[in-house]
């Protein structure tokens, strides 16, 4: 699938100067697609080499990751680590 504007939201980085932090949430791609290089070029405009990035994959699998690098036109963000937690009740 593709990029979905409406699953991006900036949740912190007040400034221009501060880092940003986005989630991310696709119903309909996976953590693997989501990380490939130019998945967030249409937001090229807005997320910043540094910005970190908590994302939400179609299978609801957790990863936090962060821009690597970001060209004006091609975005690429860094294969991240899994969060998972285990319920004990």
């Amino acid at each position: 699938m593709a990029f979905s504007r409406d699953g991006l939201a900036r949740i912190g980085g007040a400034n221009s100067d501060a880092g940003a932090l986005w989630l991310y949430k696709s119903s309909a791609d996976a953590a693997a697609a989501i990380n490939t290089a130019g998945y967030f070029n249409s937001a090229s405009a807005e997320l910043k080499v540094g910005d970190f990035m908590l994302i939400c994959d179609s299978s609801n699998v957790h990863v936090i990751s962060y821009v690597a690098s970001n060209t004006g036109g091609v975005v690429d963000i860094v294969d991240g680590t899994t969060v998972s937690a285990t319920d004990t009740d």
